[in-house]
């Protein structure tokens, strides 16, 4: 009963720091909250709370504040993840589905976030190295010209033009699309080439006469190459840093190494790469990160891809003084709609 209470204390005392920036005192909560106890149980409360290291005095005479065990304790004992609104799962809605293609997604998912959670957004683009070949085509624009399309399972789509010695006849061309569909369709990335190079026959081998292989080589050289572009697993997306400038008197304290961090990638990929992997929501609070010099900041970051393989990451960083429940909300929804949209690609 007595733990209960103090937790509502907590919780009382977390909502009001984050609302209004400002200390709370026991006044305060009893008049906000209707915790159904007397101001001096609310400040036996807060003593106690304080003595455990959950809140903290900034300075005598002031109110309490969350310390980052006080927001992991709140955020452990949250029973749900806050349900979006209607209003915003349009809006999800109605920002993600307009997207053309992978980057445009990307592009468009980093803006959402930052305007949802009002902090800094980051999405990873999708890792190409785990992802697989989706579907193979050729497409013959003219009899010595021909259009190849890569589609990957992250949604990514690489097309190339390839312009051939000789004119190639329609069976050739379709027996070509045959064996490059069947070689890569299925195949992560890397089986893919390989199994790709293996498709072009040896030279001086004995051909079926279908086969044409100057064709089929040049072809199968687009796509490895294509395979190959993108390769970088460090491909971030950073949106929202003027949200940083809402932090009024803090900025210089708490803000400015994470403004410095939004320049190197290793770090936010690294702050990131803590996500879990599995759709869950991972919050990692102040101290709790890997950066000493980040301890005044907090992540909430999840992965997203399709058929519920987490291809990357995306989340937002920013103060520890923030809204969890909506931020995570925020978060897992975005996370969910991508993963629906590659899915879907």
């Amino acid at each position: 009963m007595q733990e209960e209470r103090r937790l509502a204390v907590l919780r009382a005392i977390v909502e009001d720091y984050v609302a209004t920036e400002e200390p709370v005192g026991s006044k305060a909560l009893v008049e906000r909250h209707g915790l159904g106890v007397s101001p001096a149980t609310v400040r036996n409360d807060m003593a106690a709370l304080e003595e455990e290291g959950f809140i903290t005095q900034p300075h005598t005479s002031a109110g309490r504040v969350p310390t980052d065990k006080g927001y992991r304790l709140f955020v452990d004992r949250l029973s749900t993840v806050k349900p979006m609104s209607v209003a915003e799962k349009r809006a999800i809605a109605t920002i993600l589905d307009g997207a053309v293609d992978l980057d445009d997604v990307v592009q468009r998912s980093v803006r959402l976030l930052a305007q949802l959670t009002r902090q800094v957004a980051v999405v990873q683009y999708p890792t190409l190295s785990r992802s697989t070949v989706r579907h193979v085509e050729v497409v013959a624009l003219t009899p010595t010209r021909l259009l190849v399309v890569l589609i990957l399972s992250t949604g990514r789509v690489e097309q190339r033009l390839v312009d051939l010695e000789s004119e190639l006849s329609d069976e050739s061309l379709m027996d070509l699309r045959t064996r490059v569909g069947r070689a890569a369709s299925g195949e992560i990335i890397a089986d893919a080439s390989t199994a790709l190079r293996d498709a072009v026959p040896p030279s001086g081998s004995p051909l079926d006469p279908l086969v044409d292989a100057r064709a089929l080589a040049a072809v199968v050289d687009t796509l490895v190459e294509a395979m190959s572009d993108h390769r970088s697993d460090e491909r971030l997306a950073v949106g929202g840093a003027s949200n940083l400038a809402r932090f009024g008197d803090s900025f210089d304290v708490d803000v400015r190494p994470l403004l410095e961090a939004l320049e190197e990638h290793v770090i936010l990929l690294k702050l990131l790469g803590e996500a879990a992997a599995d759709g869950a929501v991972t919050v990692r609070i102040g101290h709790e990160g890997p950066y000493q010099e980040l301890s005044s900041t907090s992540v909430v970051a999840t992965g997203y891809g399709p058929r519920d393989e987490a291809f990357a990451r995306l989340g937002i960083v920013g103060p520890t003084r923030m809204d969890y429940p909506g931020t995570m909300a925020s978060v897992r929804a975005v996370a969910r709609y991508v993963s629906r949209i590659l899915d879907e690609g």
